[in-house]
């Protein structure tokens, strides 16, 4: 159960990092180049000032990851395919596209068929500078894929088996075909406190937290930025 919660929280950082890094410029960059691309920004969107009290971002930071989006994405929206050819920059040895996709849906909170800047960056606050209760509840949305408020075992094992996909056939150590359906098995053990047969989001943050692994993820996104 530990190597699992050591993956999801590996794959979840790197998808953050990266997407914080894909949207600023800075793959490549280093402090010197951030803070000159800090100087030249001069685009202010519409409703900025909104946008800085909705999030956890100052008007800069704003502005920035703003450049950044429209760099990647000129029409100012992601959709699916997109969003997938963009994620699977960074896992090149595995399958990303299922685990894409549901995380496609988490952070298209619209239920739209698009990513718009605002619903992009409202995740990305949540995830890198939210309470640690809000982190975890954006983590929930995206396990109950049918949005039904619980996370039943067929949902957690989609998602776990498409994490796993993701890592690839590089994963160390090597990983049997029924591997995910172990882990979830002793998940559901912990987190399904009444026996119930779902989880529920309070179920869910209570067992995260008491999992020192799964909370030190959780500060992981607390010093990104």
């Amino acid at each position: 159960m530990a190597g699992c919660a050591k993956r999801c929280k590996q794959g979840l950082v790197k998808c953050v990092l990266s997407l914080y890094k894909l949207v600023t410029g800075t793959l490549n960059k280093d402090k010197i180049d951030d803070d000159f691309e800090l100087s030249i920004v001069c685009h202010r969107p519409e409703g900025l000032d909104k946008l800085e009290a909705q999030t956890n971002f100052s008007k800069q930071e704003l502005q920035v990851l703003y450049r950044g989006f429209k760099n990647e994405c000129p029409s100012g929206v992601v959709n699916e395919d997109t969003f997938k050819q963009i994620y699977a920059q960074f896992f090149p040895h595995g399958d990303a596209s299922t685990y894409a996709h549901y995380l496609f849906n988490a952070f298209d909170s619209a239920h739209s068929g698009s990513i718009k800047f605002e619903g992009f960056i409202m995740a990305l606050s949540t995830l890198l500078r939210g309470s640690v209760r809000e982190k975890l509840t954006w983590t929930f949305n995206l396990y109950d894929i049918n949005r039904d408020g619980y996370i039943n075992k067929e949902e957690m094992t989609d998602i776990v088996s498409a994490i796993y996909d993701m890592m690839g056939k590089y994963t160390y150590p090597a990983l049997k075909t029924d591997t995910p359906k172990q882990h979830v098995d002793a998940f559901f053990q912990k987190m399904d406190k009444n026996r119930d047969g779902v989880v529920t989001l309070d179920e869910f943050i209570l067992s995260c937290q008491e999992d020192e692994n799964i909370m030190r993820s959780l500060q992981l996104f607390k010093n990104v930025i």
